[in-house]
């Protein structure tokens, strides 16, 4: 805090506290009573857990406010004094965590900052631990600041006597039973004073430092992505017709290298900048916003299929022969303009072929939640394309082992085709989880995908013929592989439809939990939860509702950080917090391939609380919840945006999987975040240090 800010606010407050009579009123004419506009109401509930409830409701009258438990004046421009309650010490019961409200604040962001308020009616509380099995006093007090549009009452604190009858024998229930904070959520992240005092933890050395690995995974993404390319009908008759021009078009050796090596890089720049613009566009949650947006994903769908029917000889794509021909003109004005230009043709004419390419790479890129990622796999795409032009510019006797362009290219053609049906169906998928819609399952993806693939394999056999197609006289040892592979992965592909893993394709169909029954007819009811004492039990039962299951139903998470960390409190588990998304293809491995795991599974199950969150989720919050975020450089409307707030503001990171194990009792840190891994012993070994440094913590 500025000091020079924080003394003038005290002396202010002092002004106001000393030269003002009780219940003075600030530009408020007539020096009403505070009471005219607020009424007080205290409370108590005792439940048969040996918990109560101490509870004081504020009645506002119209266009009054009282400001929230969690106002910051600092963040106000020192405008606004926040709810504090506060309570006698007594030894017949202690606090748990600290005092909550009944409902979200409302939040006025402006000039002078952000406040935090409640209008009409709101109910401070704080819950308590009974500690004796006697009736007993507590004494608590409020102080609070009221406002309307004219000004604001400050009056002095209002001390109130709760009576708390217990019920049952507290004394010996509640023996060996420490404090506890309240929940970490978005309000706040501290413990309380009433927190026991647990060991900090000791990071190994380097355990904290973060390895991106992502970026070398798009980079390598985008070069096959490029490759493959190459061998579209749209670009691969193009290589020799480029280096043709660049043999016949300069007098030596040496600018003709010098052009082709330009070329070449005029190429990679293009494809970098569209991935450079994009992601500047892109912070924060912004990025999973735009992996899971509805348009773009449906776009994305509608241009594969599109593409699909043209390649497989519906009708023919091209750009607007205005726009190639003016990129033509320019590339004929020669020097290192008309190269950059003859780069930029090649980009527009060949885009009928890799627009689906560059689009796919585009979406996994974003998913990962790096902001440099678009850029890298465009890097990636673009080096792999301009390699063939550059290196036999440079080398022209190479062209003479080049195959041949005919019917192979059309082959290939109708097989891109259809691999894009099948692809279109990922951006379906992600629409349809992230706004959950439960459209299309896990059965039907993988329907469509058997079919898809089954047809492959039947055409490079020379079964079906497409349009433009020629007769198959005979099978070459290459085109019978690709057959016999494509027909081997559709079989492969069948007990997915009765709920099997698909190691090779999750995270790309919809997980093994989003189906018609939920698997139900195949393997009859999820797993039931682990069995325990009859306190246990009761707590399962309790928090059912909140609790989801996952992939082949024998995993359950909460969504929320409220109930899981309650949950794992009470039943003094540690939580395994994992920022996860709809869209997000890794999340979906590490669900099927090491959750499921025989290492893994049962300290998952029986060792700790998972709390799962959506950061793509698509639900809007509560008008009253919505904020501005300056971490994440953006308005939180939706829950995922909560999340991902929460992950960049407490963790520093925005992709996803990101695993952390903590302890809700205080919110301590026991393990440095964990991104995705596949190594099934390495997540055995973090799972497993969590639970040591846990159990050392209460030592």
């Amino acid at each position: 805090m500025n000091k020079v800010k924080t003394f003038w606010f005290l002396l202010l407050t002092l002004i106001s506290c000393t030269a003002q009579p009780e219940n003075s009123v600030i530009a408020q004419p007539g020096n009403p009573s505070w009471k005219d506009y607020l009424k007080l109401e205290a409370s108590v509930t005792v439940d048969e857990n040996c918990e109560a409830t101490l509870s004081i409701k504020a009645s506002l009258a119209k266009d009054w406010h009282i400001f929230s438990l969690f106002h910051d004046p600092e963040k106000a421009d020192f405008i606004g004094s926040p709810t504090v309650l506060s309570f006698n010490k007594n030894t017949n019961y202690e606090l748990i965590g600290k005092p909550i409200e009944s409902k979200k604040a409302k939040k006025l962001i402006d000039e002078m900052g952000l406040q935090l308020y409640h209008e009409k009616e709101v109910v401070f509380s704080q819950k308590i631990r009974l500690l004796s099995n006697n009736a007993f006093d507590v004494i608590g007090d409020i102080e609070f600041q009221i406002c309307d549009e004219n000004g604001c009452l400050f009056p002095p604190a209002q001390e109130f006597t709760f009576k708390v009858v217990p019920k049952g024998d507290c004394e010996s229930s509640n023996a060996g039973i420490v404090p506890v904070a309240e929940a970490l959520d978005d309000t706040t992240d501290t413990a309380s004073e009433t927190t026991p005092i647990l060991k900090d933890i000791e990071f190994e050395d380097g355990e904290l430092d973060t390895k991106k690995k992502t970026l070398w995974t798009i980079f390598i993404l985008g070069f096959v992505g490029g490759l493959v390319a190459l061998l579209t009908p749209c670009v691969f008759p193009l290589i020799p017709m480029t280096v043709s021009f660049f043999t016949k078009q300069t007098k030596t050796r040496r600018a003709g290298v010098i052009k082709a090596l330009m070329y070449g890089f005029a190429i990679v720049l293009i494809y970098v900048l569209l991935g450079a613009i994009l992601s500047q566009f892109m912070s924060g949650f912004g990025l999973n916003d735009l992996a899971s947006n509805i348009y773009m994903n449906l776009i994305f769908f509608a241009i594969f299929i599109v593409f699909a029917f043209s390649f497989l000889g519906a009708f023919e794509i091209r750009m607007p022969s205005s726009l190639v021909n003016k990129a033509d003109r320019q590339a004929d004005k020669g020097g290192l303009i008309g190269v950059f230009f003859m780069a930029f043709t090649l980009v527009l004419v060949s885009f009928s072929c890799t627009g689906p390419i560059v689009g796919s790479l585009l979406i996994e890129s974003i998913s990962t939640g790096n902001i440099a990622s678009p850029a890298v796999g465009m890097f990636g795409f673009g080096l792999a394309l301009a390699l063939p032009f550059t290196l036999f510019a440079i080398f022209p006797g190479w062209l003479s082992s080049l195959p041949q362009s005919g019917g192979w290219l059309n082959s290939v053609k109708v097989v891109l085709g259809l691999l894009e049906l099948a692809i279109a169906l990922k951006f379906l998928s992600t629409v349809d989880l992230t706004y959950k819609w439960n459209l299309l399952t896990r059965e039907v993806f993988v329907a469509v995908w058997i079919v898809v693939f089954a047809i492959i394999g039947f055409y490079l056999l020379g079964k079906l013929r497409f349009a433009h197609d020629d007769k198959v006289e005979k099978l070459s040892v290459t085109r019978f592989m690709f057959a016999i592979t494509s027909l081997v992965f559709a079989v492969y592909l069948v007990p997915g439809m009765w709920g099997a893993p698909l190691h090779f394709i999750e995270g790309i169909a919809p997980p093994r939990h989003h189906s018609e029954d939920g698997f139900h007819f195949v393997r009859g009811e999820a797993e039931s939860a682990p069995e325990g004492d009859a306190t246990y039990m009761e707590l399962m039962k309790k928090y059912e509702k909140e609790m989801h299951v996952i992939q082949d139903g024998s995993i359950r998470v909460f969504h929320d950080t409220t109930s899981g960390f309650e949950f794992a409190r009470a039943v003094n588990k540690p939580v395994l917090l994992d920022f996860t998304g709809y869209s997000c293809e890794n999340c979906r491995k590490t669900e099927s391939r090491i959750w499921l795991d025989k290492l893994v599974k049962p300290l998952l199950q029986e060792d700790f609380v998972i709390v799962s969150l959506y950061v793509d989720d698509k639900d809007l919050l509560p008008e009253s919840e919505q904020y501005y975020s300056e971490e994440s450089n953006g308005k939180i409307k939706t829950v995922g945006n909560k999340w991902a707030d929460y992950q960049i503001k407490r963790y520093k990171q925005i992709s996803q999987p990101l695993y952390i194990v903590l302890d809700a009792t205080d919110g301590q840190d026991l393990t440095a975040p964990r991104g995705y891994d596949a190594s099934i012993e390495g997540y055995q070994a973090f799972l497993l240090k969590a639970i040591q440094r846990y159990a050392d913590r209460r030592k």
